[in-house]
């Protein structure tokens, strides 16, 4: 099977925008769509509590034919048109659908972060997980998130193995992103993010990318929009990932980035796995 992710910071400019920038999402919308992927995941999706419009849902419907489409978005009290999640699934596919709560603190658990496909075999779930924020004003409610989520996981893991992926906003280790030592203290980068991490991958999970192409440097999915040359010099970091469960990591074939062309922030990410 044939997965993709990716945070695509606004569906409805991806859609129907008409700056530079929004054609060159459009643009990658249409190298997703080359590939025929069985699941496509987006987040940051940063629609209104009522999901995609009309006008969205012709857009997608034109642009993915044999597609389910279920999403998860953010509602009051958190902040309107933030966050958000989407799946758009193969059509003969017949996942359950549901969109956990993990008692996150604050209004995390409303903003429409997780979104979980039940499969008869397996589990496929997406997070956009937290940012630590400016000046690191969220990092002890992510540190709390980071805990609630690894319970998830785990316990879906009990149930039969998970494959999960998305934006995590956090670059694990040191070869995870290209300026390490100035970013000790930024969100993100932090030793308590990083270590939220850590603990996830203990609780019986495998990041992918790893597994497959080891220690190789210098592979990151997100660039700084900020930074008119981050892309450009490759100053970037890996925030993304696809994560399995331990026992069947070794039925991975691809985990790889997707190019996105000149497009800075993020780029999709393939998993190919044989179940």
């Amino acid at each position: 099977m044939k997965f993709i992710s990716w945070n695509i910071d606004s569906l409805n400019a991806a859609l129907v925008g008409t700056s530079e920038r929004a054609k060159l999402s459009q643009n990658v919308i249409d190298t997703i769509i080359e590939y025929k992927p069985e699941v496509i995941a987006l987040q940051e999706t940063k629609l209104s509590a009522d999901g995609p419009n009309k006008k969205h849902k012709e857009i997608l419907k034109d642009k993915f034919p044999d597609y389910e489409i279920v999403w998860n978005s953010s509602v009051e009290p958190a902040r309107k048109g933030y966050a958000g999640t989407m799946f758009l699934y193969k059509n003969n596919l017949t996942p359950s659908v549901t969109y956990p709560i993990i008692g996150a603190p604050g209004t995390m658990d409303a903003e429409g972060r997780i979104i979980t496909l039940e499969f008869d075999k397996f589990y496929l779930t997406q997070v956009y997980t937290p940012n630590a924020g400016d000046g690191l004003n969220r990092l002890e409610e992510r540190q709390v998130w980071d805990i609630k989520y690894a319970d998830y996981l785990e316990s879906l893991d009990k149930e039969k193995p998970v494959i999960a992926t998305g934006d995590f906003n956090v670059a694990h280790k040191e070869i995870d992103l290209a300026h390490p030592n100035s970013n000790r203290r930024s969100a993100g980068f932090t030793d308590e993010e990083r270590q939220g991490f850590t603990n996830l991958l203990a609780r019986g999970f495998t990041d992918t990318f790893r597994y497959i192409h080891g220690d190789v440097t210098g592979v990151y999915t997100w660039w700084a929009q900020r930074a008119k040359t981050s892309k450009i010099n490759n100053s970037g970091w890996r925030i993304d990932y696809w994560l399995v469960s331990d026992r069947i990591a070794e039925k991975v074939i691809k985990s790889e980035m997707i190019d996105s062309g000149p497009r800075q922030d993020h780029t999709p990410i393939l998993l190919e796995i044989d179940l």
